[in-house]
């Protein structure tokens, strides 16, 4: 009888204690806890800090293709403005600044390209009618006039890590068709 009220009941109290839970077992176990903590902490702050440093390179690079956007959308809106250089570079770095960046970081560059556009497929040309006789005309398809806008800035890294340049060049470059009166 005495053995099955012990199975009914659950394990004998022999059976029960045949892990040791003595006070230097449990004491080892909190260390190896501590040791993985202090073994995985630093791979964890990389993991941490190469994740900001890649956003920051990533906002940064859309920073500045919004600002050869900027720039080429003001030369895309008459004739006049796409040979405005000075009113390019204030677009784009009103775009750049106003999103909290350093204007003195960005370079702007801009060109206007001509063609006749026959289809889709634009075969270029000189723009100008003193070096061209035939600019401004096309005996097949409509001339077009395109600005493209090239934006271009620094990322600094703020810390330095092995094989990895602290500074990295982004360059941008926005092309739009000119609209023509």
């Amino acid at each position: 009888m005495m053995k099955n009220r012990e199975t009914r009941n659950g394990p004998s109290r022999e059976s029960r204690n045949l892990t040791p839970q003595t006070p230097g077992h449990l004491r080892s176990q909190r260390g190896q806890t501590l040791m993985e903590v202090a073994l995985l902490t630093p791979l964890l702050l990389l993991l941490v800090i190469g994740g900001i440093e890649l956003g920051r390179y990533a906002y940064l690079s859309i920073l500045v293709g919004n600002a050869a956007r900027a720039g080429s959308a003001y030369g895309a809106q008459s004739l006049a403005q796409s040979v405005s250089a000075a009113g390019i570079q204030a677009a784009a770095d009103n775009d750049f600044q106003n999103n909290g960046q350093n204007v003195a970081t960005l370079n702007v560059t801009s060109a206007v390209t001509c063609g006749c556009d026959n289809n889709g497929a634009v075969t270029t040309a000189v723009c100008s009618t003193a070096s061209n006789s035939n600019a401004g005309t096309c005996a097949t398809g409509h001339w077009v006039v395109m600005v493209s806008v090239t934006a271009s800035g620094t990322f600094n890294s703020l810390f330095s890590f092995p094989r990895i340049p602290k500074n990295i060049a982004i360059a941008r470059t926005s092309t739009m068709r000119v609209a023509q009166e």
